[in-house]
């Protein structure tokens, strides 16, 4: 199988971008270190910082008018110090991208744990951990559509495709597109070894973008954060 390279246009200011979503002209990007949403220019400045409520912020998404993010909180945060407001239900806030308010929130289908989030036209795609599955949320009512399994090592980010999604499998440095409708394979793109571990995923332009959290004291990660794109 062919590795890709990645290319990375920027140093990230955000210290860990476990999430990342264009949306028109700008990059948002999920700190899991703050849980605050950082907005950045083309050319990887930052326009603005968005403070939110998200908990242990494992992913985001841009559409409908809101900022939707991710909180990986049933086990506490364990990637980041603990704080006194953190607390143990995974869930997806609805987010105003003015304010930073949660406006709405709902809870992971399973119970589980959440990394990846994507918008799409109205609804909203999510991972699940238990068990392992793409799910397709009702934008609206917050119910299941459909879900397909996914048998990836550590389901991350999402970014919509043309007919299929990708997800990103950071254990394994590999990032595989499935097809929305059937949840076969369609594609997969395998990282070099010591290349990034893929977190979020956004698609700009026809160009899968990636950012890698990297946490300074996780065993075996590099130790730094990084955004780019696969070439």
């Amino acid at each position: 199988m062919n590795v890709s390279q990645v290319s990375v246009p920027f140093n990230s200011p955000v210290r860990m971008p476990n999430g990342l979503q264009w949306y028109e002209d700008e990059l948002y990007v999920m700190d899991q270190l703050t849980d605050d949403v950082f907005v950045l220019d083309i050319d990887g400045s930052v326009k603005r910082v968005i403070t939110t409520e998200t908990v242990n912020g494992s992913g985001i998404t841009v559409g409908g008018g809101f900022i939707w993010t991710a909180c990986n909180s049933r086990n506490g945060a364990t990637a980041r110090p603990q704080r006194p407001t953190d607390y143990h239900t995974s869930n997806v806030r609805k987010v105003d991208p003015v304010t930073g308010e949660t406006i709405d929130y709902f809870p992971t289908p399973d119970g589980g744990g959440i990394h990846g989030i994507e918008y799409d036209e109205g609804n909203i795609w999510i991972t699940a951990f238990e068990p392992k599955a793409l799910v397709l949320i009702d934008g609206t009512t917050y119910e299941v559509i459909k879900q397909f399994p996914c048998e990836l090592n550590v389901l991350h980010g999402l970014a919509r495709d043309g007919n299929g999604i990708w997800c990103s499998d950071r254990a394994e440095k590999e990032v595989v597109k499935f097809d929305i409708d059937s949840g076969e394979e369609i594609d997969r793109v395998v990282l070099p070894e010591d290349g990034p571990d893929p977190h979020g995923l956004s698609i700009r332009e026809g160009v899968l973008w990636y950012s890698d959290a990297d946490f300074p004291e996780a065993e075996g990660m590099r130790g730094y954060p990084e955004i780019g794109f696969i070439k």
